[in-house]
């Protein structure tokens, strides 16, 4: 339930009730399964594994295998990958504990929230990897990504290896190799709202030691939300995207690749549900556009007890992002926010180990550049209603016209950012001890260009005779701002962790870390439109509230975090589990909020002091080849431990959009079929899986939540070697939720999750 605390509830609530309602369902289901199905005893093989042997190789970074690490880990294989239709990172939220990315807005939205850390704009608390190559713009985390091989969700600090934007964890995402995959694979999808997935992919080989791949895909969707004020769709979605990959070993100890892709996308989006009037209806058009460009160099020469290694990248954003920002059906105002960005990254590492000891190091640099245009375009009610009301309650007596039915307030930005950093580790094995310790030195420059200008005019009336306005004056108003914000930040980022591998089983052990991580702090470049805005006030006699110096800037977040937890393994691998326990202290948090009264922008702040502890777990149990079940649940309690948000002392309150549970519960099932011949079915493969989120708090004062809600899945599907087909279903008990909630100008939006959602995906590997 999306509700004030009082007696507001405009989401259908759900309540634990419900959610067991659910979760007997699950049970219902498996439980006839099991009746009809366990009397048959062949055995198929589920590929998914935690335990690949390539992990230690293509994850250059990483010392050891996922479930080996001293942190919280999930690994998502292939054939989960393909059974939840994971395609893209907000596909995987909720997988793993206490990580969650909702959707909502536009493919530009990437918010990422981990164990109570996240923010909404600018700078991510997680980092992204894709085959090693990191993506540094978070506004580029959301695209479609075909034949994906694994993906890993780090949980806890990453930045003593990974540097800036890394506290919360890592997502590392890889591809299939053109040196393990060869062939031909397609996949269709179709399901409910006209939405349409392909994509085609071929894999060979050049030479004995030399591959290549290329992939193509388009997704098209006609959206689920319709904006009542035209009767048009607002998320109709188009998207494209080639991926071309090269792999080569000119040596059997040197490995080089090069992957390069393009993707073209264009949506609506921003389908935000006025609370008041129970519709989205707004008048002027929303849309996001986006062309990225990226191309990946790694490089990695295998030495005697040295490894030397290279990742260069080149990363290319034009987007555009176009919004009604009232989200009214008046013309009160929109905003542009274009942008040409340019970004290129160079990581050398080098690890080596001589006996029990083992040192991993590197240096590491970037460098991006941006350039944008953001107008806000003031329009006849915004103009009447947030300028000339509010001057002429000032000065009744002498009331201002404005010369024209529309102005703009434009600012254009020039953002240059670079940074330089070094790191070690190094590793120590004492028996069954493995004593960990890393330092990162990290040194990052931020400018800010910025020029502001506003041309618009009035004419100031005269009204001091009753029934007889005059024109007294005309005014106009020139405004043309320039200048420069500097900022530096110099980090270090310790780690230190401690692990105890006990039975002598891989997979088994007890760790506990300590580790420092940040995010940068930067500049809040929509607020330059309310500075101008109040810049036009100051022109009509009403005192100046900001200046760029006092809402732009914002300081980085930094915090210290303490860890302890086990992964156990049996040694026939039936059950795996993970537990943790987490507690972070944290520091000027970044906060995204909406400024009081009729400001156009959203600002970052900094939250003085907050807290965050909690728990996770995983469990997997694989009692036969034919059967699977997976579960995991997260809870964080995340606080300010002081914060004044200049109305009141925020002392205790839950910190808003990240959730305080996360729940997640997968079963499959295998049933083989006896046939002949190689062409037919040889299994039919069957699913059902449970999410929950929430609660979620959607400000800090916490007066506004959606209560926890779960989401049921479940698919069936027919298998052969080189092909499957497989229908399924998302959200299929149409429950109702709120993915987003803001207030702007007073007034209060939302936006719904998806609806219920059947379609069938259909691929073959030739």
């Amino acid at each position: 339930m999306l509700a004030h605390m009082h007696n507001f509830a405009p989401v259908k609530k759900e309540s634990g009730t419900l959610f067991f309602q659910n979760f007997k369902l699950i049970a219902a289901i498996l439980s006839a399964a099991i009746i009809a199905l366990s009397a048959n005893a062949a055995e198929t093989t589920d590929s998914i594994s935690v335990r690949l042997s390539e992990i230690s190789v293509t994850a250059i970074k990483q010392t050891a295998l996922a479930d080996n690490l001293p942190t919280a880990s999930t690994v998502i294989g292939k054939n989960e990958i393909e059974r939840l239709n994971v395609v893209t990172m907000k596909d995987a939220s909720e997988i793993a504990p206490n990580f969650y990315i909702p959707d909502y807005g536009s493919r530009m939205t990437s918010s990422i929230y981990v164990r109570g850390l996240g923010a909404r704009i600018d700078q991510p608390v997680v980092g992204l990897n894709i085959d090693n190559v990191p993506y540094l713009n978070k506004d580029n985390y959301d695209f479609d990504l075909l034949d994906i091989e694994r993906i890993e969700l780090l949980r806890g600090p990453q930045s003593t290896l990974y540097g800036r934007n890394t506290m919360g964890g890592l997502i590392n995402i890889y591809t299939l190799s053109p040196l393990r995959t060869k062939g031909f694979r397609a996949m269709a999808e179709y399901s409910r709202a006209n939405s349409i997935k392909a994509g085609a992919s071929y894999y060979g080989r050049i030479s004995e030691s030399a591959g290549m791949s290329i992939a193509g895909y388009y997704t098209h969707t006609d959206g689920f939300f319709r904006n009542q004020y035209n009767g048009r769709h607002t998320d109709k979605e188009d998207q494209w995207s080639v991926r071309w990959r090269t792999s080569w070993q000119p040596m059997s100890n040197l490995t080089l690749e090069n992957t390069a892709s393009v993707l073209v996308g264009r949506q609506g989006g921003y389908p935000y549900q006025s609370v008041k009037s129970g519709q989205i209806a707004y008048n002027d058009t929303c849309f996001y556009k986006r062309v990225s460009v990226t191309d990946g160099l790694t490089a990695h020469w295998l030495l005697p007890g040295l490894t030397l290694s290279g990742i260069a990248s080149f990363q290319y954003i034009n987007d555009n992002m176009t919004l009604d920002q009232d989200f009214l059906p008046q013309p009160y105002f929109t905003l542009t926010q274009a942008r040409h960005e340019m970004a290129f990254t160079l990581d050398l590492v080098a690890k080596g180990s001589k006996g029990p000891y083992n040192w991993l190091g590197g240096m590491f640099g970037f460098y991006k550049h941006s350039n944008m245009f953001a107008p806000v375009i003031f329009k006849e009610t915004g103009i009447e209603e947030l300028i000339i009301a509010h001057r002429n309650q000032y000065n009744p007596e002498y009331p201002i016209v404005w010369q024209e039915n529309s102005f703009n307030l434009d600012s254009r930005f020039r953002q240059p950012v670079w940074g330089i950093a070094a790191y070690h580790q190094s590793q120590i094995q004492l028996g069954n001890w493995t004593l960990t310790a890393g330092i990162r030195i990290d040194y990052e420059q931020n400018t800010l260009y910025y020029k502001s200008n506003c041309l618009t005019g009035y004419d100031v009336m005269d009204a001091t005779v009753p029934n007889h306005t005059t024109l007294y004056a005309k005014r106009t108003i020139d405004i043309d701002d320039r200048g420069r914000l500097h900022k530096k930040f110099i980090e270090f980022l310790p780690r230190f962790t401690a692990v105890y591998k006990w039975n002598n089983i891989t997979g088994n052990n007890v760790y506990a870390s300590i580790a420092r991580g940040y995010k940068a702090g930067g500049f809040n470049t929509q607020m330059f439109s309310d500075v101008l805005q109040q810049r036009l006030m100051g022109y009509m006699g009403i005192s100046q509230q900001y200046s760029p110096e006092q809402v732009v800037s914002y300081r980085p977040e930094r915090s210290m975090n303490y860890e302890i937890g086990a992964h156990c393994t049996t040694p026939d691998n039936v059950w795996t589990s993970q537990i943790a326990l987490f507690y972070i202290d944290c520091r000027n948090q970044q906060l995204t909020s909406f400024p009081d009264g009729s400001t156009t922008g959203r600002i970052m702040t900094n939250a003085g002091r907050t807290r965050s502890a909690g728990a996770e777990v995983s469990l997997t149990w694989q009692p036969g080849r034919q059967w699977r079940f997976s579960t995991s649940y997260g809870f964080t309690d995340a606080r300010f431990r002081s914060y004044n948000n200049g109305i009141e002392d925020l002392r205790g309150k839950r910190i808003p959009y990240a959730p305080q549970n996360t729940f997640f519960a997968s079963a499959n099932y295998y049933l083989p079929l006896k046939t002949n011949t190689a062409n037919m079915p040889d299994r039919i493969e069957f699913n059902v899986n449970c999410r929950g989120i929430g609660p979620i708090y959607w400000d800090d004062t916490n007066s506004v939540s959606q209560n926890f809600y779960t989401l049921l899945g479940a698919s069936v599907g027919i298998v052969n070697k080189r092909y499957s087909a497989t229908l399924w279903g998302e959200n299929l008990t149409a429950m109702q939720y709120s993915t987003f909630y803001f207030v702007s100008m007073g007034n209060a939006f939302l936006q719904r999750g998806k609806p219920r959602r059947i379609g069938i995906t259909l691929r073959i590997k030739i």
